[in-house]
């Protein structure tokens, strides 16, 4: 577990490294960025599920350190924060943070039975 801790992190330095870049040069075109934030964040989410062997901890865990990241980059010259970039980077975690715990959420199935008359 400690190996997948370790993995989380570097890949969270990685991440840090790359959004502490000035935006000059460094731009994706849409929706290409989308993609290139959910790939990174689905990463993020499932080597967090991995170390945590939560997928509900690993999303929360990527959220806030996605919002943070968003933040972040405000402050970077040429980089902008954006809502539509957390969210892209919500699902990503969500789906990596599911692959990594082995499953996805199950949702509550309500069975009905018709009286027979």
């Amino acid at each position: 577990m400690r190996t997948w801790w370790l993995l989380a992190l570097v890949h969270m330095a990685v991440i840090f490294v790359f959004s502490a870049q000035s935006g000059e040069g460094v731009g994706i075109p849409a929706p290409w960025d989308k993609l290139a934030h959910a790939l990174e964040y689905a990463l993020l989410g499932f080597l967090l599920a991995r170390a945590t062997g939560s997928w509900r901890a690993a999303w929360v865990i990527a959220a806030l350190y996605g919002a943070s990241d968003e933040i972040h980059q405000a402050f970077v010259p040429m980089r902008s924060a954006g809502l539509d970039d957390w969210l892209a980077d919500l699902s990503g975690a969500f789906v990596g943070a599911c692959l990594g715990a082995g499953r996805w959420p199950k949702r509550a199935h309500r069975h009905h039975n018709s009286a027979r008359s």
